[in-house]
């Protein structure tokens, strides 16, 4: 493959050229020295990692977990690497139990809403309130008292 300037590059990754700067100011791409053209260009290998990078955020990881896998050695690093992973699936697999929590209190509110009384104040906005903006929850509901509660802790 030939040599891309920064816009082919950005373009073969999928990405925009301000992505690229920005990875290259987090230190996770380097910045290419110009070339006697006076354009920066972007070789085969960079494009490689990029996509890497890309990859790897897609999966769930942050950038500073991204960085730490990019330094790891593909083959002593194997147990440091599998770590990682395996914490990303832990938090992912929270991740997926809440959400499915949050879509059943969400399924029962839009069911009341549908089948209640049309006088009565909406109850999926009534939920909303009561857990504060995090979700539905409704006072007396085992299920989505928990919601409530694990969007709380979920939430930064």
């Amino acid at each position: 493959m030939a040599r891309m300037t920064i816009g082919n590059f950005a373009r073969a990754a999928g990405v925009g050229v301000e992505t690229v700067r920005y990875y290259q100011r987090r230190g996770l791409l380097p910045v290419p020295v110009a070339s006697r053209t006076a354009y920066r260009e972007y070789d085969a290998e960079l494009l490689r990692r990029l996509k890497f990078i890309r990859r790897v955020q897609a999966a769930g990881f942050t950038l500073t977990e991204v960085r730490e896998l990019l330094r790891l050695d593909r083959g002593r690093d194997r147990a440091r690497v599998r770590a990682l992973a395996a914490g990303k699936l832990a938090e992912l697999d929270n991740r997926i139990r809440e959400l499915q929590q949050l879509q059943c209190a969400l399924r029962e509110v839009v069911q009341d809403c549908e089948h209640g009384d049309g006088a009565a104040p909406c109850p999926i906005i009534e939920a909303f309130e009561e857990a504060g903006g995090r979700g539905p929850a409704r006072a007396g509901t085992r299920r989505t008292g928990k919601i409530a509660a694990s969007r709380q802790r979920s939430t930064p």
